[in-house]
């Protein structure tokens, strides 16, 4: 195999493809890209067996076909570190992949391209196409709800939602939960749910850049399949069955809450700067038109904020773990944001007045 190109025709690509390639591989070749060179079209493709990339690029000058195993992060680096606009030229020789560029050289171990593996996917059950900035939107408004490494591994992703009247993203932790609905994006005569494992998710969001061009989507049995333009990923779905998400999200709400996002952002960075490491817990009284925030530590150190709203209910006192409030403001698009609560020991519904496609649930704390 022998090809040459300019370091940015490939830069991108290159990077995007190593980010799938995890540093702690139980297979060595897992550690390397799959470098494939014919018909005049150069295919890279990187894999953890749970979710796979290949993009192609055919500005490519291949002088000689063939394929190869080359370690992903070194060569990355190797492309990284070189001057812009660069001329590379690169050659596989044996089992040694031989990069130059002007005056640098360098030679790296390869390892058969028969021992690569492949993500196994059947046909897609249903298959779309929605923009970009749509599905980016799903992802962003979420992703940041889904539990790390929890034993009930179904939470370690994201339920997508496939029915005829919209699309839709949940996550949960347990602890709280995050839903985005893109309506009149859905397809199909059925309701189809499928659970995008975390790597998966984190993945597409680095794939997709909200720009114009549409998203194709195939949703499989057993895997999801996004193409955009040149790249496609495919990943693994979760076997189990996603919490019945509607019944988390309060109905009976008594007392509601409207602060301005912004104000009540900072509020709680400054008052999470004295709350407790551990627990994280903050405590809230809304009283007449003023919302106050009270934080302490076990070395008896307070922070007290106090942010003016629109209240009109009885005195209420609730906690909550306030890396969660920053997180759902941290998402939240609207000037306003709006606090739904029936009483101290109910979960809150957080919502962005005039965005009725997001809405956040976050149970309380007990302090």
């Amino acid at each position: 195999m022998k090809f040459s190109t300019d370091r940015e025709v490939l830069l991108r690509t290159l990077l995007l493809v190593t980010g799938v390639v995890e540093r702690r591989q139980t297979l060595p070749v897992l550690a390397n890209l799959l470098v494939v060179a014919k018909d005049g079209v150069l295919s890279l493709t990187g894999t953890d067996l749970e979710v796979e990339l290949v993009a192609t690029e055919s500005s490519v000058d291949i002088q000689q076909e063939g394929e190869a195993t080359i370690p992903a992060r070194k060569l990355a680096d190797i492309w990284r570190s070189l001057p812009e606009n660069a001329q590379v030229k690169v050659e596989v020789e044996g089992d040694r992949a031989i990069i130059r560029s002007g005056r640098s050289r360098f030679s790296l171990a390869t390892l058969p391209a028969q021992d690569f593996p492949t993500v196994e996917s059947g046909p897609g059950d249903v298959e779309f196409k929605v923009s970009q900035s749509v599905f980016r939107g799903l992802l962003d408004q979420v992703s940041f709800s889904m539990a790390q490494q929890d034993v009930r591994y179904f939470l370690n992703g994201m339920l997508l939602e496939v029915a005829p009247e919209h699309l839709r993203t949940v996550a949960t932790d347990g602890h709280r939960l995050a839903m985005c609905t893109a309506p009149d994006s859905g397809t199909g005569d059925t309701r189809i749910q499928a659970i995008v494992p975390r790597k998966g998710v984190l993945e597409l969001g680095r794939l997709l850049d909200g720009g114009a061009e549409e998203v194709f989507v195939q949703l499989g049995a057993n895997h999801l399949r996004v193409s955009l333009g040149s790249v496609t990923l495919t990943t693994k779905l979760v076997d189990g069955k996603f919490p019945d998400y509607e019944k988390v999200v309060p109905r009976d709400i008594s007392r509601i809450i409207l602060g301005d996002r912004e104000t009540l952002k900072q509020a709680f960075l400054r008052a999470s700067i004295l709350s407790n490491e551990k627990y994280r817990g903050v405590r809230l009284i809304v009283e007449g038109e003023q919302l106050t925030i009270q934080a302490n530590n076990p070395e008896q150190e307070e922070a007290e904020e106090i942010v003016p709203v629109e209240y009109s209910g009885d005195r209420v006192e609730i906690g909550f773990n306030v890396s969660y409030l920053q997180d759902v403001l941290n998402v939240l698009r609207t000037e306003q944001v709006q606090f739904s609560v029936s009483d101290a020991n109910s979960s809150a519904l957080i919502e962005g007045p005039g965005n009725e496609n997001a809405l956040y649930v976050v149970m309380p704390m007990r302090l």
